[in-house]
């Protein structure tokens, strides 16, 4: 594929390339047992800002790993994580990286409008991905890149790290091997859902390619604090057209942690409603600091029903995980915590556990350990497709409240086909659409 391919051909070659024979880079070939070149790691960087540049260094820490590569619409910070790894080259069009026959596999930092579509052509590049969370923008894009991971028997690991700690591992087996007896309720952290956007424009820096960033998107001012940095003010991480808010920044790792303890890796709830006042976010417009608005933002209140009759309740709950509530009593999990109440409930050891799950030291290595041995990673894909899917839900219960303007509709959710069984409104928010040029790649 030339370098100078277009913005369009490549998006149209993506059926192309998961059809037709490939040369696979050598590092894939490689990762069958031997991981490129004297046992070395060769990784490539999609997204160099605050996330995606950190989870990079921590890469560029082992000593069998280099990073040779990184890509960001900002030349500025594209160059200094290249110069912080020991002089990556440096692409401003991620697609380019991707071309690099030399690389294992890619990181990718990007901001939730661009995972899915990026994770997805690296997959077809014949690259294996560690994509942060949350996985996508919709449910429909996180179908697409489970299947895109699965055709191309790629590794994916989701940055759902509270997955290789101890403590939460621990907290999971206690819940799974029955120590609260028969789990009744779980209350989760009340997070707020995005809001909308309508900033005043400023001057575009030279060397970011703004039309770009915003990609699928429909192209936007260009705002630093309000927009570009992740957590500013607000940020993009806060705004509906470009993330999920805090339901998908704080609550991809919060979910995760349920879904764990419960046994629902490859299912979810199955019911989902609001109650209160219907969703109603402000338009934010000035600077005024991080934080304005958040108190109307997680209303109306979101319930989800699980087998079993679980219900959980968003509320007051710890962010990275849950408090889970059984007929012996309880157990709040957070990251790389967790307590009982009554406290005796922990005491004991679990001994010859019925369940045993699932078990990763460190998030990264238990990634470059799987390229080698092409086994699934402790945060597969599915499974982060799934947690972010609870995300997901409860955000349509809130917009699906905003449009009718009312509360207490029961969304039921089949997650199996993946679809609302009982409201036209909830399945028209499983995906959205985007620019042209800039379209989810075919995976079929």
């Amino acid at each position: 594929m030339s370098k100078h391919t277009s913005r369009r051909s490549f998006m149209k070659a993506g059926v192309a390339v998961a059809a037709a024979p490939m040369i696979l880079p050598s590092g894939v070939l490689a990762a069958n047992g031997n991981p490129g070149a004297n046992d070395r790691f060769v990784l490539g960087a999609i997204g160099a800002g605050r996330q995606g540049g950190g989870v990079t260094s921590r890469f560029a820490a082992y000593d069998d790993v280099d990073v040779a590569a990184v890509a960001d619409v900002d030349l500025r910070r594209a160059r200094s994580l290249a110069e912080e790894v020991g002089g990556a080259d440096v692409y401003q069009d991620y697609r380019e990286l991707l071309e690099r026959n030399d690389l294992d596999a890619v990181i990718d930092g990007t901001p939730d409008h661009w995972r899915a579509i990026i994770d997805i052509h690296a997959v077809q590049a014949g690259k294996d991905v560690y994509g942060e969370k949350p996985m996508s923008l919709t449910i429909h894009e996180g179908r697409q890149l489970v299947k895109a991971v699965r055709n191309n028997g790629a590794v994916y690991q989701t940055g759902s790290q509270q997955r290789s700690m101890q403590t939460n591992y621990d907290a999971c087996m206690f819940v799974r091997n029955g120590r609260l007896g028969k789990i009744e309720r779980v209350i989760a952290q009340n997070y707020p859902s995005p809001w909308s956007f309508g900033m005043p424009g400023e001057e575009v820096p030279e060397e970011l390619d703004w039309d770009m960033w915003c990609g699928p998107v429909m192209p936007v001012a260009f705002h630093d604090a309000g927009l570009f940095t992740q957590r500013g003010q607000p940020g993009w991480i806060s705004i509906r057209e470009f993330s999920g808010g805090e339901v998908t920044g704080w609550g991809t790792h919060g979910f995760d942690q349920i879904q764990w303890a419960l046994g629902m890796d490859d299912g979810g709830p199955i019911e989902v409603w609001t109650e209160g006042e219907p969703f109603n976010p402000p338009t934010y417009t000035e600077p005024e600091g991080r934080g304005r608005g958040d108190e109307q933002c997680a209303e109306p209140k979101v319930y989800l029903r699980y087998p079993g009759d679980i219900i959980m309740e968003l509320a007051d709950g710890p962010p990275g995980g849950g408090r889970i509530i059984g007929e012996e009593g309880s157990i709040s999990i957070n990251r790389n915590h967790y307590a009982f109440d009554p406290e005796e409930l922990g005491e004991e050891p679990l001994e010859d556990p019925e369940v045993v799950l699932e078990h990763s030291e460190h998030h990264y290595r238990n990634f470059l350990d799987c390229i080698q041995s092409r086994e699934k990673p402790i945060a597969d894909v599915e499974i982060g497709h799934r947690s972010t899917t609870v995300c997901h839900l409860v955000n349509i219960a809130r917009w699906v409240s905003q449009v009718t303007g009312e509360t207490g509709q029961h969304l039921e959710w089949d997650p199996v086909e993946e679809r609302f069984t009982n409201s036209d409104w909830g399945n028209h928010f499983l995906d959205r659409p985007r620019r042209q040029g800039y379209e989810l790649p075919d995976v079929e």
